[in-house]
């Protein structure tokens, strides 16, 4: 997720450089052709290029507020997480509890805490179509660790590790069937998110939408110099230069934002939500061992 501040121009200009460079070459040899050979018969009205341009405008538009519904749903399902997340391990701490297995009931509650932790990482990782064993391998026992392994997504894995245990806690009778339904609530709203989250990152944009405005985008700047030839003379490249960057900066940001799970700056900040998680969830069970957040040392943070 790109941060407010420390945003590097090389970084907004260098996703249009080449569009760019393209615009430059082509505006220079249109004013070349214009004045060496005075040619004038080739301008065309400014009329049809602003009509041009208004459409593209709206298309762009639309497809802009698309592109962030898009973004803002995968935030929204991470916030979401968080939430849940945090009421499983409170629900885990609080209604979990045995008089004569202390020690298995801790033991069973740091098990499914630290598996929470997990599951987060093991999802972020996911979706950004990553390998999360490593990370999993640090919150899991072995025996958990070889039964996910099994899994085309850990996620699931875990998941179906939660279900197993509370199901062996309810018949340990170290929650009642009241108990039992709540956290499992808790546990079905953690899957309904997963599977938004693998909902946004399977279904591709419409490629013919973003075609068609990519065509009559290039379409547009194609005749724009011939509009802005008679009346800016030399001064026609520059602006030919603002407007189209104007237009390929929109167009880049909808691409951009589009795809929340794709390891950009522009990304759902999946890791650094998953460790501020195990910070809360650690301080919730009193583990001593708690990681420091994550300090931006860029403009965005993973």
């Amino acid at each position: 997720m790109l941060l407010k501040k420390n945003i590097p121009i090389r970084y907004i200009f260098g996703k249009i450089k080449y569009e760019i460079l393209f615009v430059t070459i082509y505006g220079f040899a249109i004013e070349v052709i214009y004045q060496n050979f005075h040619i004038t018969n080739i301008s065309i009205p400014l009329t049809v290029q602003t009509v041009l341009g208004t459409i593209i405008s709206l298309l762009l538009a639309f497809r802009s507020n698309q592109a962030y519904d898009r973004w803002w749903e995968a935030r929204i399902i991470w916030g979401a997480i968080v939430n849940d997340s945090r009421t499983l391990a409170r629900q885990v701490l609080s209604l979990m509890e045995s008089p004569f297995e202390p020690d298995h009931i801790e033991a069973f509650k740091h098990r499914m805490i630290k598996r929470q932790i997990a599951w987060c990482y093991a999802l972020g990782k996911g979706l950004r179509r990553d390998d999360p064993m490593p990370l999993i391998r640090k919150f899991v026992s072995e025996d958990e660790f070889e039964f996910v392994k099994d899994y085309d997504n850990k996620h699931v894995g875990l998941m179906q590790l939660h279900a197993r245990d509370l199901n062996n806690a309810l018949k340990q009778g170290w929650i009642n069937p009241y108990q039992q339904v709540e956290i499992d609530r808790t546990i079905t709203r953690l899957c309904d998110s997963m599977g938004k989250a693998e909902r946004i990152k399977n279904t591709v944009f419409p490629a013919t939408y973003s075609l068609y405005i990519h065509l009559a985008l290039h379409f547009f700047i194609i005749l724009l110099p011939f509009g802005l030839v008679d009346l800016f003379g030399f001064l026609m490249v520059p602006v030919l230069i603002v407007i189209t960057a104007c237009f390929f900066l929109i167009e880049k940001m909808a691409i951009h934002l589009q795809d929340p799970f794709e390891n950009k700056p522009t990304d759902t900040p999946m890791l650094s939500i998953s460790r501020n998680i195990e910070r809360d969830l650690k301080q919730m069970m009193q583990d001593q061992q708690v990681p420091m957040a994550f300090e931006a040392d860029k403009f965005y943070i993973l």
